[in-house]
């Protein structure tokens, strides 16, 4: 009796490569039997050798995907189907191709630190620059305030209360959070109420806490705006009391998720702030999360397709330019200090107080000028 043919089986499976920009990459994986036919994929979709792109070979009981001059495009889940009369059987591989880095980190804490510490307004009107966070619920408000606290404490800060995953807003009070500090971190971040489709806080009421007539303390309303009668209502505020740089903080793995009315909501408020002349930025959390090359290594963020991807796809949405969307990496796992965690977001700081500061200075000349 002749032995029947057996379905095909790995010997060894494609391993996942990490390869740079117009880098070779060879995908190799074993079989337990010559007797097969062999298909490649990618993304689900059968791949045809493109010529001086790629190359496939089955030789014995291996087989092969060699792509060369590797380009952002190739980057994608790769799979190979191997197949006779007794069955099929398919292993697949990611390869991520790292792009040549768009953007320069200074992976070194204590200069930056240096400059926030030493930083110096230039108004004698303004204590401290005054940022406003503002974002969807669950997106990194609160963690982006602890974050930055850890950095000039040195040690985990979580006094602002996260709500991380949550559908309602754990801040429900309009609350200040100063980092001066003997005369240094001359900068206050305000967390305000999350912005939700139907309910959150009110377009109107933040745009008020931009120009200076809330005052701390508040409870935020989702059915009433703050009024003039009310204690909490700063009539006559001083350009100390204003926010000098507002900044929208948007999880980087949920930006196709934000519903229209929420982005409808923060257009309103960021067309406010462009009419009085406010610096806008984005700060985009969780980019560990959103891309396996920068969660293994977070260096890499500015290396990743998938990274510029929702920059841009951030930018689309909100209307802000790349130049002032700041990928970032929050404290919400880990309990020790990440040098690379500070060196990202102090990044971003270290812009933000500069455009800050120009803000306050342009309105602290204006007003001279009227007086």
């Amino acid at each position: 009796m002749g032995s029947s043919q057996s379905k095909p089986e790995f010997a060894t499976v494609l391993a996942d490569k990490q390869v740079k920009y117009k880098e070779t990459v060879i995908l190799r994986c074993e079989a337990n039997t010559e007797d097969f036919t062999s298909t490649w994929e990618k993304n689900g979709r059968r791949l045809y050798c493109v010529q001086d792109k790629h190359e496939m070979k089955q030789t014995g009981k291996t087989c092969s995907l060699k792509i060369v001059n590797a380009q952002e495009e190739d980057a994608g889940q790769y799979t190979l189907n191997l197949t006779n009369y007794a069955g099929s059987v398919s292993c697949s591989a990611m390869v991520t191709v790292e792009l040549n880095e768009w953007r320069t980190v200074q992976w070194k804490e204590d200069p930056m630190i240096h400059k926030l510490k030493t930083f110096k307004i230039g108004s004698d009107e303004v204590s401290e620059l005054r940022f406003l966070l503002l974002g969807p619920v669950g997106v990194g408000k609160s963690s982006t305030i602890n974050t930055i606290r850890t950095i000039f404490e040195r040690r985990q800060f979580v006094n602002c209360l996260a709500a991380t995953g949550s559908s309602t807003s754990h801040t429900i009070c309009y609350e200040k959070y100063s980092m001066e500090k003997n005369g240094q971190f001359p900068f206050a971040f305000s967390d305000i109420m999350g912005v939700e489709e139907h309910r959150g806080v009110l377009e109107v009421d933040i745009i008020s806490a931009l120009k200076g007539h809330i005052k701390e303390g508040y409870t935020f309303n989702s059915e009433h705006s703050l009024s003039e009668g009310n204690q909490y209502y700063l009539k006559n505020p001083t350009l100390n009391d204003k926010i000098h740089c507002l900044v929208n903080v948007i999880h980087a793995d949920r930006v196709s998720l934000i519903s229209h009315n929420t982005i409808k909501k923060m257009k309103v408020v960021r067309e406010a702030a462009s009419k009085i002349g406010l610096p806008q930025v984005v700060f985009l959390t969780h980019v560990d999360r959103a891309c396996p090359t920068t969660k293994d290594n977070l260096r890499n963020v500015y290396k990743s397709k998938r990274v510029r991807e929702k920059m841009h796809e951030c930018s689309n949405i909100l209307s802000v330019p790349t130049n002032c969307i700041f990928p970032v990496c929050n404290y919400h796992e880990g309990t020790g200090i990440n040098e690379d965690i500070n060196c990202l977001m102090l990044d971003a700081l270290t812009q933000i107080v500069d455009w800050a500061n120009d803000y306050v200075v342009k309105c602290s000349n204006k007003q001279t000028l009227v007086e």
